[in-house]
């Protein structure tokens, strides 16, 4: 039996725990992403993109369906790359992250970074290297968008705590503070919104109620939040606003 010392030691079963398998991309799964990554992000079909973690690669699917042509990605697991379509997989860098960005230089800076509930399988310092080792390849005015579980949410500790591969929490304060140390402006928070139009305003309305009745209630309710980090050179002239966070 292999010898599990290392969060990093459960990937040895991740194939078999997430199911690898080509995924598809409905209807929903573009909105989805139009709502968290291409309107918040300004995003344009002539930028170019870069995925970090691309999985099976729903998300390439989705860049693929917007019409941009220039985008890769770096997936170090080869067991979920051999799920992609074929087109997609020859995109892909199938190697250790730190490796890639050590070796890479890019003859064209990206215009847009995602990444997609991975932030947090990096521990925070390696997560404030990461981010730094991502400005080398980032255009001047080029963002990031990060997804991560919302710890400050009692609905995102089941997304924390369901991988054992993770190594960090945070909520949208500990986030920003993360990318002051690495440089960025987190420039926009926002919660992910997902289900059908009564289920949301099912949850609209408990989320009122509660906030009515605790004293510290969380400023974003939903269980995953996506944040936009700009090079704090290029952010916006305003100093960040600590409670610019918002719940869509």
């Amino acid at each position: 039996m292999a010898a599990f010392d290392r969060p990093e030691d459960f990937y040895a079963t991740y194939d078999v725990f997430k199911i690898y398998e080509r995924p598809s991309l409905k209807a929903k799964h573009i909105r989805w992403f139009d709502a968290e990554f291409w309107r918040p992000a300004a995003c344009d079909a002539r930028m170019t993109f870069l995925e970090i973690g691309c999985g099976t690669g729903q998300f390439m699917m989705y860049l693929r369906h917007k019409g941009a042509s220039r985008f890769i990605g770096i997936e170090p697991d080869g067991r979920a790359v051999a799920a992609m379509e074929p087109d997609l997989s020859a995109r892909v860098a199938v190697e250790d992250i730190w490796q890639w960005f050590e070796r890479s230089s890019p003859a064209e800076p990206f215009d847009r970074v995602a990444m997609l509930d991975v932030l947090e399988h990096f521990s925070p310092v390696d997560g404030v290297r990461l981010l730094r080792m991502i400005r080398r390849v980032l255009k001047e005015a080029g963002s990031i968008v990060v997804r991560v579980p919302n710890v400050a949410s009692p609905w995102g500790q089941q997304h924390q705590f369901s991988d054992l591969t993770h190594k960090a929490a945070y909520t949208p304060g500990s986030l920003r503070q993360l990318c002051l140390a690495a440089g960025y402006d987190c420039v926009m928070i926002f919660g992910q919104r997902r289900g059908s139009p009564m289920r949301r305003l099912t949850e609209d309305l408990l989320h009122r109620i509660l906030a009515r009745l605790l004293t510290e209630p969380p400023v974003i309710w939903s269980a995953n939040m996506i944040a936009i980090l700009k090079p704090r050179s290029t952010a916006l002239e305003s100093k960040p606003n600590p409670d610019k966070a918002r719940d869509q």
